[in-house]
């Protein structure tokens, strides 16, 4: 019922869209929504609008053609609920892409439950002490630094002694 209105209705009365256009998409993000029905307030409490969100164009030279509803809390402008959602895929786009692309993280197939642990955690450090010492793009920082020894320890924090222990 409410997707029919949304889909199908003449105009709703929260619109908005949004073109991307990087990393081999071209896509328009387009947010249709309504304020959600008695019925649905009584059994959320607390839910105010519905929305519909239509993302159409190409990915990496494939059409996409993807509709998903959500039921928000919010009460704001269309614009808004649009950067809202689209926000909603920024840890998937800042964290677990890179993590998947630079770093190769599933084609990794450990066995123990520890070394995946392990793995994932120099994974985060690794990344995040490129992010403090400004690389944010992580083949940037990679390439950087891959032969650089002194470089990776000093960006953890490890400083050469001050003088050489003699042995005796």
């Amino acid at each position: 019922m409410i997707c029919d209105r949304l889909t199908y209705g003449r105009k709703a009365p929260w619109q908005a869209s949004k073109r991307e256009r990087k990393r081999g998409r071209d896509l328009t993000w387009m947010l249709r929504g309504m304020p959600a029905p008695a019925w649905m307030m009584e059994n959320w409490p607390g839910s105010a609008t519905v929305l519909e969100v239509r993302c159409k164009g190409t990915r990496d030279g494939k059409p996409v053609d993807e509709t998903r509803y959500y039921v928000s809390s919010l009460r704001t402008r269309a614009e808004a609920l649009l950067q809202h959602v689209r926000d909603r895929w920024s840890i998937e786009n800042s964290w677990h892409w890179p993590r998947d692309t630079q770093l190769r993280e599933d084609a990794h197939r450990y066995r123990e439950s520890n070394g995946v642990r392990i793995m994932a955690t120099l994974r985060s450090l690794a990344m995040n002490a490129l992010q403090l010492e400004g690389y944010w793009s992580i083949t940037e920082g990679l390439a950087a630094l891959a032969h650089d020894i002194r470089g990776l320890l000093a960006l953890l924090g490890w400083r050469e002694p001050c003088q050489a222990l003699n042995s005796a």
